[in-house]
């Protein structure tokens, strides 16, 4: 089946600026480990963030945070 991701619409905010912060550094490649303690939150908090992400994107895999990150410009291709 052939996901499609829309850009966000300002009145419609998908993810919390935390969880855009999480997503972004995903993207980059961190594990869960690094975004913690990139962000100083616990491991836990980080994992639970990605969970929340992957919920509301309607994500099956790392990739497709990636393609909504770059999608919406929340970072450059060439950042990640």
């Amino acid at each position: 089946p052939h996901v499609t991701m829309h850009p966000q619409k300002e009145q419609e905010i998908i993810l919390s600026p935390r969880e855009i912060e999480v997503a972004v550094l995903l993207s980059k490649g961190y594990i869960n480990k690094e975004v913690a303690d990139q962000l100083d939150i616990s491991l836990t908090t980080a994992i639970s963030h990605r969970k929340n992400i992957m919920e509301k994107l309607h994500a099956r895999s790392l990739a497709d945070i990636i393609v909504y990150v770059v999608i919406n410009g929340l970072a450059e291709v060439s950042e990640l």
